[in-house]
């Protein structure tokens, strides 16, 4: 699933016009074309263009693993999912293999939500917080501090791993990075959270910003014929890496399951 890194990646794609000069600020909405309803989860599929005709994009970001796209008038949110990507390119044809959603500005420039799996979702609303809303902070926000952190993390008593995935707690982490995160803090990811002191948090907070740096200059990952990426696969230390020396002592990589999700560390570096 695209995350932090990647959602980034696609979000300043749309700002930079993707190689072509397709810049979507400024460009207004003429009509869409659903082609899979529920790729749209408001208003749905029959009203999601007509809508949309009028509205004036104003700006592109992120909140989380959510694109963001700014309007005149509320705002277009676009969750990846396990495939999503947003394409760019001009003319009334699909662009991509599996062109889900088109939305056609004025000028003839076709913003296209292409996801082979079916799993993204688009929401069209007057409010973006009312999704928005029950993130948690942004893991690069000033506000989040060390010590706000390490309050954060000891309030709760769950195992580190499934509390990173949790968007509610800290939004934008997904397997790749909690793991990597992990593994750069050298923290056990079935630690206890109310047992981590003020250091290890400290050291967590700046693993999970270095993990995410690295990943948005390599314009995040690509593990999946589904999802274009970029090239921070190759930069792995633990995920995906069973079996791999650990880069740090060299000891295998392991893989155990946790929250049903693959977890992969070193069993020598990253102690419970």
């Amino acid at each position: 699933m695209p995350e932090l890194p990647e959602v980034e990646t696609v979000a300043r794609s749309l700002v930079s016009g993707q190689g072509l000069g397709l810049n979507v600020i400024g460009r207004r909405f003429a009509h869409a074309r659903v082609r899979w309803p529920r790729s749209i989860a408001v208003p749905g599929a029959r009203s999601f263009g007509q809508q949309l005709a009028g509205r004036q994009v104003t700006g592109v970001g992120r909140r989380g693993k959510f694109i963001r796209i700014d309007l005149s008038q509320g705002g277009l949110l676009v969750h990846l999912r396990m495939s999503g990507d947003l394409l760019l390119g001009r003319g009334e044809q699909p662009l991509g293999r599996f062109a889900r959603v088109q939305m056609f500005f004025d000028d003839g420039v076709q913003l296209s939500f292409d996801d082979a799996r079916k799993f993204g979702r688009i929401w069209l609303l007057d409010d973006p917080e009312v999704v928005l809303g029950a993130l948690g902070p942004e893991p690069f926000d000033l506000a989040l501090t060390p010590a706000r952190f390490h309050r954060m993390l000891t309030e709760r008593n769950r195992q580190l791993k499934p509390l990173l995935l949790d968007q509610a707690f800290i939004a934008g982490l997904g397997n790749i990075y909690a793991d990597e995160a992990l593994w750069t803090a050298q923290l056990h990811p079935l630690q206890a959270s109310q047992s981590v002191d003020k250091a290890a948090a400290g050291r967590l907070l700046r693993a999970i910003r270095k993990v995410l740096t690295e990943g948005i200059k390599r314009n995040g990952a690509s593990i999946d014929w589904v999802y274009r990426g970029g090239e921070f696969q190759n930069y792995f230390k633990a995920y995906q890496q069973t079996g791999e020396p650990c880069p740090r002592c060299g000891t295998p990589i392991s893989r155990i399951v946790v929250g049903q999700r693959s977890t992969h560390y070193c069993p020598n570096c990253q102690r419970l």
